[in-house]
């Protein structure tokens, strides 16, 4: 899977927990999670745990931490499934 690929399945993984829509029209991988598309900090356990089960991967506590935008999780991703 390549990191296009991911990133799509991201955003859709990330889009029903979204609450500014419109930072979702212009969603990159600079997007900041919570801050830009509204997504509160105990809804970020939801959409790792649903990485998790998408990618069938572990995402450690202290790495889950550091995903803060949109790049930060494909990154994450793609070196846990490539």
């Amino acid at each position: 899977m390549d990191q296009k690929e991911i990133f799509n399945k991201v955003v859709k993984l990330i889009s029903p927990y979204a609450k500014n829509k419109d930072a979702l029209d212009a969603i990159n991988d600079n997007t900041k999670i919570l801050e830009d598309l509204g997504v509160n900090s105990a809804r970020l356990v939801d959409i790792v745990l649903a990485f998790e089960d998408d990618f069938d991967i572990e995402v450690e506590d202290d790495v889950a931490d550091k995903i803060l935008t949109i790049g930060d999780a494909v990154k994450v991703i793609d070196g846990k499934i490539n």
